[in-house]
């Protein structure tokens, strides 16, 4: 329905591309960290660009670690509600700390002409929402919503944030076992 944005990534292969939006966050950026250097794993974290500027240093960790990064605008704007000039501009203002091709539009909110006007970016999306910020499902749920729903070339979003905290501390070590052990391979976004 909209070919200029990325769902999921056309593969044979057992690969799994996890991402993390709206880090980075003190405490669960460094958890996930963490679990994904404990199973080898890469993931692409797309990023605002205030939490960068206010952890600086676990965002050159992201960097260091062998992972991918991409803009989330600087303070998590959805499109929809937001005129094109004043995105835009946000766009650009995170883009001074984060230095990337690949963008995601908070909340997945965003129009075709804006999506036009960022024609330098890879507009990536998903096809596996884990619904770790939904504080009305549990942590059970979430965790169902990605083993029952991906496979391979899944683009899954979890959220390293506040607010998913403990549905993604719960989540993401099970998630991370049980594809391994089934031979699936954790890999960052090369788009």
């Amino acid at each position: 329905m909209y070919p200029h944005r990325v769902w999921g990534i056309d593969t044979f292969e057992k690969n799994i591309y996890l991402t993390f939006d709206d880090g980075p966050h003190p405490v669960a950026t460094a958890f996930v960290l963490d679990e994904l250097k404990r199973y080898n794993a890469k993931a692409t974290f797309f990023c605002i660009g205030k939490n960068v500027e206010s952890n600086p240093g676990l965002y050159d960790r992201i960097i260091a670690e062998g992972h991918q990064t991409g803009n989330h605008t600087q303070n998590h704007l959805n499109g929809w509600k937001t005129a094109d000039e004043v995105y835009l501009d946000d766009v650009r203002l995170a883009a001074r700390s984060i230095q990337s091709a690949l963008f995601r539009p908070p909340y997945g909110r965003i129009r075709s002409r804006q999506v036009k006007k960022l024609s330098v970016y890879k507009i990536v999306m998903w096809d596996v929402l884990s619904g770790d910020f939904d504080l009305r499902i549990s942590k059970e749920t979430c965790l169902h919503n990605v083993l029952n729903n991906t496979g391979s070339g899944s683009i899954v979003v979890f959220h390293d944030s506040e607010k998913a905290w403990d549905k993604l501390q719960y989540s993401l070590p099970q998630v991370l076992e049980h594809f391994s052990k089934k031979e699936y391979k954790f890999l960052s976004l090369t788009l």
